[in-house]
């Protein structure tokens, strides 16, 4: 059975660091791409990362290129977010999703079929 389990979230001061954790299980990273959103109160779902099933290749919104940065250990089967320079705007329920043999920009603009439960990251001082 497909688990996505998001975990390392918290509170933070603006400008501090966090890095979240995706651990998945009965699937592999080497065939599924994950992607990390973010929904705030009130707002629409946002796409902030991905990492592609083939190549592990990488994409960010641009609300958090330079700031923020995924990666994944294929032998640990999860993956990272590290989220440095933390802004208020970042304060959201993120969550990972997994979709099969696809890249960023299909998981980014349609979603995917898998999803966690969320972290709550709340930035504020």
């Amino acid at each position: 059975q497909l688990q996505l389990v998001e975990s390392g979230g918290g509170l933070v001061r603006p400008g501090g660091s966090l890095r979240l954790s995706c651990a998945a299980s009965g699937l592999s990273l080497n065939s599924y791409a994950i992607g990390w959103f973010r929904q705030a109160p009130g707002k629409e779902r946002e796409g902030v990362s991905c990492v592609s099933s083939v190549g592990g290749l990488t994409d960010y919104a641009d609300s958090v290129k330079g700031r923020f940065t995924i990666s994944r250990d294929i032998t640990e089967n999860t993956v990272y977010l590290q989220m440095n320079s933390l802004k208020p705007e970042d304060t959201a329920v993120y969550y990972c999703a997994a979709q099969y043999d696809s890249d960023c920009f299909y998981i980014i603009t349609f979603g995917a079929d898998n999803w966690g439960k969320g972290t709550l990251v709340t930035v504020s001082s």
